[in-house]
């Protein structure tokens, strides 16, 4: 492996960090995107029964509010359930934009990574290729050591890049789509609790001192 990075020239070792960054990234992605975390089952269901009960009071849209990125949505429909339909609709928008934005976090990074990581390998080939039309200038076509050194940089720098780019590439779609089928469940959630406190206006628990 070693011998590789040193036969490719300086252009692995960014190569390299690249690969670092976007392993990194793939892995805490798969775990903070996990279904259970994002849309945990059947708090949908319960969330419009408990407000199909009309016994709300905000300790209780607090708690719902930290309790998953879909937990956060309908925690803000309901902090705003006195109010007509279209403040709810636009209260329900305004965080999604938020819930969103975090559930995309450092996906632009792999997608950069997916980007640059053949461009540096296309770097290290035409670093290579420099290198051995000046072995063939400086000692002609005779020396096969370093024609042959040169197009090895080429090649490993090439290979380094597209062995990085294509799964940072294939990762950064399917995250994509994952928070893409993520984003349209949590907005039919959301949808159906809307409906719900618009057909049935919620009244607020009282306090026991009442």
């Amino acid at each position: 492996m070693l011998e590789l990075l040193m036969a490719g020239g300086w252009v692995m070792w960014p190569i390299l960090i690249c690969s670092a960054i976007a392993l990194a990234i793939i892995l805490e992605r798969f775990w903070t995107l996990r279904r259970s975390t994002v849309l945990p089952p059947r708090l949908g269901e319960e969330v419009r029964a408990w407000a199909g009960s009309q016994q709300i009071d905000d300790a209780h849209v607090d708690s719902l509010k930290q309790n998953s990125p879909l937990g956060e949505l309908l925690a803000a429909a309901l902090s705003v359930r006195h109010r007509p339909r279209e403040v709810i609709k636009e209260r329900v928008e305004d965080v999604g934009r938020h819930v969103v934005h975090r559930m995309e976090r450092f996906l632009n990074t792999l997608g950069t990574v997916a980007g640059i990581a053949p461009l540096l390998g296309l770097l290290g080939t035409v670093f290579g290729m420099i290198r051995m039309f000046l072995g063939i200038l400086e000692n002609g076509v005779g020396d096969a050591s370093r024609l042959a050194g040169g197009i090895g940089e080429a090649l490993i720098s090439t290979a380094a890049g597209l062995c990085v780019a294509i799964p940072a590439l294939m990762f950064y779609r399917y995250f994509c789509g994952r928070v893409a089928e993520y984003v349209v469940e949590m907005e039919e959630q959301a949808i159906r609790l809307i409906d719900m406190l618009d057909a049935k206006p919620v009244r607020p628990r009282r306090s026991s001192a009442s």
